[in-house]
């Protein structure tokens, strides 16, 4: 276990954190997804209003929406040019990938994104202040090596901190531990940047951890949202167009540290990156407690009601006081994970 003097707000020195091949500039990334691209198009969309009042460049990492090959609706949009006249019809496509449950939210969005080309054209340049974790989803290891070769030509080694592989979406209706193996062996071994492996909880996450470890990666995150069905109670209907989506959100905290212990008991020593249902210093706390190097804000912290979203001034001012005691934190010299 972390050690007690390990406290989240101890004083560092603000400089940049290093988990093996992978340089931050603090303990606290955010997670894919929620952020979008880093930076919207249209000012908004895309992103968690809350985000437009943080300083993203501020984060040891902004993590990137899933990119694949080809431009990819998923099972909403990637269109961005809404009017005001259309916001009504925005919001009910919303409502088919995205809705609040207890104690969390649950998604399908199916990777919808604009495309890896489309990004490192019109998203990435714009994004340069930030430290950057570019998130990759394919469907065979020939597309995870064309991913990696894409953004090997972009961007030069260091430009960012790393590449996650994005493996383990219950969004997008593919068994993933099909092709995890010839990901590993194929896709890794060519990134000029190190390379982040996303577990998901719902599969066998020690071996996919371990098969990580042997193949070169760097890193991992833990956990992807777990796999998810709310019913309309008064139709029996699902309440995603997917039928399936991912849960996300307080509710998961609890599995969450279970996947980052049980990943340390079973003599895992990869960097982790912790994500689920984070939200306040003391979850930050208990995820280093855990085993974390590092942890990741996401939906229990980016994702309101529509009307929670007037007070996004406010929320995002908890978000820069949790960035600030995790910018502050120093663990022992062993690691997190050497104390357990």
């Amino acid at each position: 276990m972390l050690r007690a003097r390990d406290q989240v707000g101890t004083p560092g020195d603000g400089s940049n954190v290093r988990l093996g091949d992978i340089v931050l500039r603090n303990r606290l990334v955010t997670s894919s997804s929620l952020l979008g691209y880093g930076v919207s198009s249209s000012g908004f969309y895309g992103m968690s209003p809350i985000a437009l009042f943080v300083p993203l460049a501020d984060f040891g990492a902004v993590t990137t929406r899933t990119l694949t090959v080809e431009p990819r609706e998923g099972h909403f949009t990637t269109r961005e040019d809404w009017a005001l006249h259309e916001l009504p019809g925005l919001l009910k496509r919303y409502a088919t990938v995205l809705r609040g449950v207890d104690g969390g939210w649950i998604n399908a969005f199916g990777w919808c994104n604009v495309g890896i080309d489309a990004y490192l054209r019109d998203y990435y340049p714009r994004t340069r202040d930030q430290r950057v974790i570019i998130s990759l989803g394919g469907f065979s290891a020939e597309e995870f090596v064309t991913l990696v070769d894409k953004v090997n030509a972009a961007v030069p080694a260091g430009d960012i901190a790393a590449v996650e592989f994005n493996v383990s979406c219950h969004n997008v209706n593919f068994d993933f531990s099909t092709i995890l193996q010839d990901v590993l062996d194929e896709a890794v071994p060519r990134s000029n940047h190190p390379v982040i492996l996303k577990l998901s909880p719902d599969y066998d996450y020690i071996r996919n951890a371990q098969q990580a470890a042997k193949a070169g990666v760097a890193a991992l995150t833990a956990i992807n949202t777990v796999k998810a069905l709310r019913l309309d109670p008064r139709s029996g209907a699902p309440l995603l167009a997917n039928c399936y989506g991912g849960l996300s959100g307080r509710a998961i905290k609890p599995i969450g540290l279970r996947v980052v212990s049980e990943l340390r008991e079973a003599g895992v020593k990869l960097p982790l990156i912790a994500t689920g249902g984070i939200r306040t210093v003391d979850d930050c706390r208990e995820y280093f407690w855990a085993g974390a190097d590092a942890v990741s804000l996401g939906s229990a912290v980016w994702l309101a009601s529509y009307p929670g979203y007037l007070t996004a001034p406010f929320r995002a001012m908890h978000v820069r006081r949790v960035l600030n005691a995790v910018r502050r934190y120093r663990p022992h010299p062993g690691g997190p994970a050497a104390s357990r």
